[in-house]
């Protein structure tokens, strides 16, 4: 088995390159801890989606969608660019969407 590689990333760091295809990176001021907890909230609720689709629980599977949303957004991989969002943004952003996603893991 080969060791796991970096994906390839354009050379503005913007974006990572799986596949041919381009998909926006991770924001690189997350500090790794933060992006760890982020990246285990993303999981479980790709998991929880695997789970609601699979028991055709389209609430629950909205549910979980919404999470994997939110933990995205936190990382910074969608909505507002974090490159073009000031330090202040994008350290409201992250610790917003994990405080959010801590929350909802404990009701």
């Amino acid at each position: 088995m080969e060791p796991q590689r970096s994906p390839e990333r354009t050379p503005d760091g913007h974006f990572v390159v799986v596949g041919g295809r381009r998909w926006r990176a991770t924001d690189p001021a997350i500090p790794e801890e933060i992006a760890a907890r982020l990246r285990r909230h993303l999981m479980s609720a790709r998991r929880a989606v695997r789970s609601a689709t699979s028991a055709a629980d389209a609430h629950a599977e909205r549910t979980a969608r919404a999470r994997v949303n939110q933990a995205k957004i936190a990382l910074g991989e969608r909505g507002a660019p974090w490159w073009d969002q000031t330090a202040d943004e994008r350290r409201r952003r992250w610790e917003q969407g994990l405080a959010r996603l801590e929350e909802e893991a404990q009701d």
